[in-house]
């Protein structure tokens, strides 16, 4: 049989796999929104450089995921869109499936989290993982079991139940899956009001410039340029080269940023934002950002062509020394923000 999706429902191109997922749903469920509209509810950007042990270190454009004390951008859109929203963890396999298939069988598409490494018609190289990857399951066979998935290029892709069942399963660090799942309820659903797209401004701008730690916001910037010229003594010539391309791929929309770790996209949110609050400034400030965007747009190119040469260590200064510019340039774009949202 051909396998086909759900009545209603529509593959769309999108930039995020979170926000792209989310809109899936919404349109599936008669709630027309933008990505950039969800991304900026959600006050779903910022910055992070993280090292963990054991883990390659990453440079981050994504603000307000879910952890202890942080609801999580899927939530926080939920809120401000009158949607309920649940996020469900399982331990077990054969639990996450007996629900996803209870979810499919009523015909109700099923935004799920799983390692990105496990899905074949991605194509990722040999012992690649990322577990925080989004998609929607939005048609089944069972006979042949068979799942249809909608990803962020808006073509169909079949996966079976047992690569789904490993991509959500996955233990791989540092962001195993977990079976983990949301479920949407539309019943409330309403626009956004004004002073809901404000607040959301208001907390990534909080995120931005009064981070909890040095290794968030405009300070996480300057601190990526000061821990990334210490790399060549902490890995070797292979892990550099690696480290270098993930970070190509983090900042770019290969990684699913939409460009310019989400500067472009929340450039292009602070416009919309501008319109329904009817605040011009926020657009001028959405231009800012998208500049900003260009700058990053331009290490990511300096890692990427630093990942293609034997050694990357004597290019590293090069790249990472427009980062104290981006950094001072973000600090001036959210205290202007901030500003005009306070």
């Amino acid at each position: 049989m051909t396998l086909k999706p759900f009545h209603g429902f529509k593959f769309l191109q999108t930039h995020h796999c979170v926000t792209g997922s989310i809109r899936h749903i919404y349109e599936f469920n008669q709630y027309p929104i933008s990505e950039e509209l969800l991304l900026g509810l959600g006050a779903g950007v910022g910055f992070l450089y993280w090292h963990m042990q054991g883990t390659d270190p990453f440079y981050g454009g994504r603000a307000n995921v879910e952890k202890p004390g942080e609801q999580g951008l899927e939530i926080t859109i939920g809120h401000r869109t009158g949607v309920g929203v649940q996020s469900i963890y399982t331990k077990s396999s054969s639990r996450a499936e007996k629900i996803l298939l209870t979810h499919l069988e009523a015909g109700r598409p099923v935004m799920v989290i799983l390692d990105m490494g496990f899905l074949p018609y991605l194509n990722l190289p040999e012992g690649y993982h990322f577990g925080y990857h989004a998609v929607v399951v939005c048609g089944y066979d069972p006979e042949n079991r068979q799942v249809l998935i909608a990803d962020r290029d808006g073509t169909p892709h079949l996966v079976t139940f047992e690569d789904l069942a490993r991509a959500r399963g996955s233990s791989y660090k540092p962001f195993p899956p977990q079976n983990h799942w949301y479920e949407f309820d539309f019943n409330g659903k309403r626009p956004p009001h004004p002073d809901e797209i404000r607040q959301a401004i208001q907390e990534v701008v909080r995120g931005m410039l009064e981070p909890p730690i040095a290794n968030f916001g405009v300070k996480g910037i300057r601190k990526a340029k000061e821990q990334t010229l210490k790399w060549p003594r902490m890995m070797d010539k292979e892990t550099l080269r690696r480290v270098c391309f993930n970070i190509y791929v983090f900042i770019d929309a290969m990684g699913g940023t939409g460009g310019g770790i989400f500067r472009y996209m929340y450039g292009r949110f602070l416009k919309e934002a501008g319109e329904i609050t009817k605040e011009v400034r926020l657009g001028d400030i959405g231009d800012e950002l998208h500049a900003i965007g260009d700058l990053w747009q331009g290490v990511a190119v300096g890692f990427k062509s630093a990942s293609e040469i034997p050694d990357p260590a004597p290019l590293l200064p090069e790249i990472v020394a427009p980062l104290t510019h981006i950094a001072d340039r973000e600090q001036v774009a959210w205290t202007k923000l901030g500003d005009i949202v306070g």
